[in-house]
């Protein structure tokens, strides 16, 4: 690798970790009272022995998974478990819903079959316009379930069907990367929030 190439590159890499830095810099003063209110809905499910659902496609299937091995393991502690299920992981009903239905509601018919009133469905689209998610959301009202929904860009079709007691964290970027950098970091500002009330 020639040093002007070489060079190109550490700019890249450099830039990655500025624009990521300025997008949560960005959101810690936009978003902080919002995750707060995102940190008490869970604490209230969870501490009244519900569960929270959690969905996404693609890197956000990942982090509901990610979301739901923190609850249901550890985060940065000991102790009891609390129950979460990532909607994406079960491969025979994704392919069957997703076959004999359609993809558009494989995280719906779930949320129909578990969800509780008083559960919260945790929907995280990086555009705010996944139709399963939207679908999913739109489930989870009619079983008397909360919502918290991650977005990105303007929270996109989501922003639309969300109500007063749903909590919408909407990250200040364009970038897919950046806001799902940033979706990481909210998910860990909610595990963090939950043990703390539910544990210290």
């Amino acid at each position: 690798m020639n040093e002007e190439i070489k060079n190109n590159l550490e700019k890249r890499v450099k830039k990655h970790f500025s624009d990521s830095i300025e997008t949560k810099q960005k959101a810690a003063e936009t978003m902080s009272e919002d995750i707060v209110r995102a940190i008490n809905l869970m604490h209230q499910a969870l501490s009244s022995e519900k569960k929270i659902l959690a969905c996404g496609n693609g890197g956000s299937a990942a982090d509901a998974q990610h979301f739901a091995a923190e609850l249901v393991g550890r985060f940065e502690r000991e102790r009891r478990e609390l129950p979460a299920i990532a909607l994406s992981t079960d491969s025979s009903i994704l392919t069957a819903i997703a076959n004999d239905y359609s993809y558009e509601v494989i995280f719906s018919k779930q949320v129909r079959a578990l969800g509780q009133a008083g559960d919260v469905l945790l929907g995280i689209s990086t555009s705010g316009n996944s139709a399963n998610v939207i679908a999913a959301i739109e489930a989870a009202h009619l079983k008397g379930m909360s919502v918290i929904a991650f977005t990105g860009k303007d929270g996109g079709k989501i922003k639309n069907i969300l109500k007063n007691s749903d909590v919408h964290l909407c990250v200040p970027a364009d970038r897919t990367a950046r806001i799902q950098e940033t979706h990481l970091l909210l998910l860990h500002c909610l595990c963090d929030g939950v043990d703390h009330l539910m544990f210290d």
